[in-house]
């Protein structure tokens, strides 16, 4: 199994931006898919992103054109750029691994490793 760590939380204004950051253990991190997910006060956890092995990304529309995610496998270490944040962004973060290549990377029971979460909050 492999343990993830996210950082770079924080509160920030509508508008602004943020880095997420999540380390990996293990030497196998390039074979992993990454996911980030969130989760906001009584809602479901929610797909945000995803990173395959192969670098190919999706977006949940949410967020698609103001967020990104990338990889440095040298660094065992998944990103999430967050731009133009919006009010409705604030949510626990989740960075995930899974070993699943088909096409419901969005659904949650894909990933097997969970990090602790990250909170970000966005002020109006």
């Amino acid at each position: 199994q492999v343990q993830l760590v996210e950082s770079g939380g924080g509160l920030v204004q509508t508008g602004g931006s943020l880095r997420l950051s999540c380390a990996a253990s293990g030497r196998t991190f390039s074979s992993y898919t990454m996911g980030w997910f969130r989760q906001a006060p009584g809602k479901e956890r929610e797909f945000v992103a995803v990173i395959r092995t192969g670098r190919s990304t999706f977006y949940a529309d949410s967020v698609k054109g103001r967020f990104t995610i990338s990889r440095d496998n040298a660094k065992n270490t998944v990103a999430l750029q967050m731009n133009s944040l919006k009010p409705e962004d604030t949510a626990v973060y989740y960075c995930a691994a899974g070993d699943y290549g088909g096409q419901y990377y969005y659904r949650a029971d894909k990933y097997f490793s969970w990090g602790q979460g990250t909170q970000v909050t966005v002020s109006s």
